[in-house]
C-alpha cells in the first residue's frame, strides 16, 4: 500500500472509532472502608521502601552489613542472613514462581485486588493524586480550571503540581539504588558529587518513569500496558470476590421522589454517577465486570455515602461473588466457596513450591567445585610410560572463614596429584581457599589408564572441606592415545 492510500486507511479507521483520544480520568476524593484500607497499605509499602536498604545487618568484619542488596558489582545478593552467588540463581526463578502462583491464587479469590491496592504503579499513582488534589483540589475544580483559560493560578498549581511529583519521583528513584549499594555510603557520594555515572543515570531513568507512569500515563498503565488484566479473565470464576454492583437490587434506575408511590417504581440506584466520578481507571461499575477494574473498592464508598445521605440501605455496590448475586436476585441463599479446584490446585502448588524452596535453601551447598580439562595439549606422555593431563579447578568457597580443602581423584590406576606451580605430587592435594572468595588451581592428574574408550577414561574428582566436613564430587575425563582432537 502506498503512503496515500495508507493515509487514507488511517483516516478510515479514526472515523470509524479504532482510534480515540484519551479521555482523561478527574477521579474525585472519597472517603470510608476501602480508602482508609488503601491509605494503610499506601503507608506501609512506602514506608517499607524507602527504610528497607537502611536496616542494618551485621555480617561480620569486612562484608556488607545492609540487610537487603543486590551487590551486582560483586556478584552477591544478600537477604537478612541469607547470601546468594550468582550460581544460586535459582532461587530467584523459584521466588518468581512463587510470585506468580501467590498471585494466581489471590486473583482466583479476590479479583485484582493486588492491582487495587499493593501494586507499586497503584501506590505511586494514589500518592500523586492525593498532591494533586492538595495543589489543584478536588475533581470538579480541576475540571474547571482545566476547562478554563491559562490564568495565573491555574500555572502556579501545576507548576507546584508537577515540581511536588519530581521531588517524589527523585526521591523513589533513590531509593532504588540504594537497594543496590550500601545506603550511607551512596547517599553521601551522591550530594558530594562522588558517585559514578550509573547511580546518576539510573536515578534520573527512575525518576522520570515515575514521574511519567505515576503522573502521567495513570490508568492507561493499568489498562493498556500492564498485561495482568489480560491474564485476569483465566484467573476469575463466578466464586471470586469481587466489587460488584448489585443490580437486581439498583435497577431500575431514578431520582428518589417524594412521592412513595413514584419511588417505589425504581430500584436503589439514583444513577448520581458518584461510583464514576471516584473510579481511578473511569469504568461504571455498574455496566458488570470489566478488565480495567482493579477491585479497589473506592465505588463502594462513594455509593455508601450517597446511601447515607438519601437514606437508602448501604452495600449496593459492593464486595461479593456473582454466584452469591444470582443467588440473592432469585431468592435465596449462596455461600463462599474458597475451596474449589482451582483454588485447591494453586494453594497444592504455592505449598509444594515453598517446601522446594525451604529444602533447597537449608540444604545449598557451601562450596562448590569445577573441574575442565586443558584442550592444550590434550595429555602428556611421561618418561616411565604414564600420562599426564591438566585441570582448570575452581573452587567456590561459601563459608565466611578460610578453608582448607582436600582434593582426591579416583577411577584412574596409580593417579596422582600436583600443581603446575609444584613439581611434588601425592594421592592428595590440600588447596587453601580465602572466605567467601573462588579460587582457580591449575592441577595436574598422572596414571595409568586401563580401559581407554575413544581415547577416553571417565575420572572423578572429590573435594572435602576439612573445616566442615563437607564433600563435593565431580565427573572429568583422562584422554589417552588415540583421542580425536576436538
Amino acid at each position: 500500500m502506498n503512503r496515500t492510500g495508507r493515509h487514507a486507511a488511517e483516516q478510515k479507521l479514526s472515523q470509524s472509532g479504532f482510534y480515540a483520544d484519551r479521555v482523561r480520568v478527574y477521579p474525585k476524593a472519597v472517603s470510608g472502608i476501602a480508602r482508609d484500607l488503601k491509605w494503610a497499605v499506601l503507608l506501609f509499602c512506602l514506608t517499607v521502601y524507602y527504610t528497607l536498604p537502611w536496616v542494618r545487618w551485621p555480617r561480620g568484619p569486612g562484608r556488607p552489613d545492609q540487610a537487603l542488596l543486590l551487590d551486582i558489582a560483586n556478584r552477591r545478593f544478600y537477604v537478612f542472613h541469607m547470601e546468594f552467588w550468582p550460581q544460586d540463581i535459582y532461587f530467584l526463578a523459584g521466588g518468581l514462581i512463587l510470585g506468580a502462583v501467590g498471585l494466581f491464587l489471590v486473583t482466583s479469590l479476590a479479583g485484582r485486588i493486588w492491582c487495587g491496592y499493593a501494586c507499586p504503579q497503584t501506590v505511586w499513582t494514589d500518592l500523586f493524586m492525593w498532591i494533586e488534589r492538595r495543589i489543584e483540589g478536588d475533581r470538579n475544580e480541576r475540571m474547571r480550571r482545566d476547562a478554563g483559560p491559562l490564568t495565573f493560578d491555574r500555572a502556579w498549581r501545576k507548576v507546584a503540581k508537577h515540581g511536588a511529583w519530581l521531588v517524589v519521583a527523585f526521591w523513589t528513584g533513590g531509593a532504588w539504588i540504594m537497594y543496590f549499594t550500601d545506603a550511607p555510603t551512596v547517599t553521601v557520594a551522591f550530594w558530594t558529587g562522588k558517585a559514578s555515572m550509573p547511580v546518576y543515570g539510573f536515578t534520573a531513568l527512575f525518576t522520570g518513569t515515575t514521574y511519567l507512569l505515576a503522573g502521567w500515563a495513570r490508568e492507561q498503565v493499568c489498562t493498556y500496558m500492564c498485561p495482568w488484566p489480560r491474564f485476569q479473565a483465566a484467573m476469575l470464576d463466578e466464586q471470586s470476590l469481587i466489587v460488584t454492583y448489585q443490580g437486581w437490587r439498583g435497577e431500575p434506575r431514578g431520582h428518589h421522589r417524594k412521592d412513595a408511590a413514584a419511588a417505589a417504581k425504581f430500584g436503589d440506584c439514583i444513577d448520581c454517577r458518584a461510583c464514576v466520578n471516584v473510579c481511578p481507571t473511569g469504568i461504571d461499575i455498574r455496566d458488570g465486570v470489566q478488565l480495567e477494574c482493579i477491585n479497589c473498592g473506592l465505588c463502594i464508598d462513594a455509593c455508601n455515602e450517597i446511601m447515607d445521605r438519601t437514606g437508602g440501605k448501604r452495600w449496593l455496590i459492593t464486595w461479593d461473588t456473582l454466584a452469591r448475586q444470582k443467588a440473592k436476585a432469585e431468592g435465596r441463599f449462596e455461600r463462599f466457596h474458597l475451596l474449589r479446584p482451582r483454588t485447591v490446585i494453586y494453594v497444592s502448588a504455592l505449598v509444594l513450591a515453598v517446601a522446594i524452596m525451604g529444602v533447597a535453601l537449608a540444604t545449598r551447598p557451601t562450596q562448590i567445585l569445577s573441574v575442565q580439562h586443558d584442550r592444550a595439549p590434550l595429555f602428556v606422555t611421561l618418561h616411565d610410560g604414564s600420562l599426564r593431563n591438566a585441570y582448570t579447578v575452581k573452587i567456590a568457597n561459601k563459608t565466611q572463614r578460610d578453608s582448607v580443602f582436600s582434593l582426591t581423584i579416583d577411577g584412574l590406576e596409580h593417579a596422582s596429584l600436583a600443581l603446575a606451580e609444584q613439581p611434588a605430587t601425592g594421592a592428595e592435594l590440600h588447596l587453601n581457599v580465602p572466605a567467601d572468595s573462588i579460587a582457580t588451581f591449575r592441577v595436574l592428574a598422572i596414571g595409568r589408564p586401563t580401559h581407554l574408550k575413544s581415547g577416553e577414561e571417565p575420572i572423578h574428582f572429590t573435594l572435602h572441606n576439612t573445616t566442615t566436613g563437607e564433600t563435593t564430587r565431580t565427573s572429568s575425563i583422562f584422554i589417552g592415545p588415540g583421542t580425536p582432537v576436538r
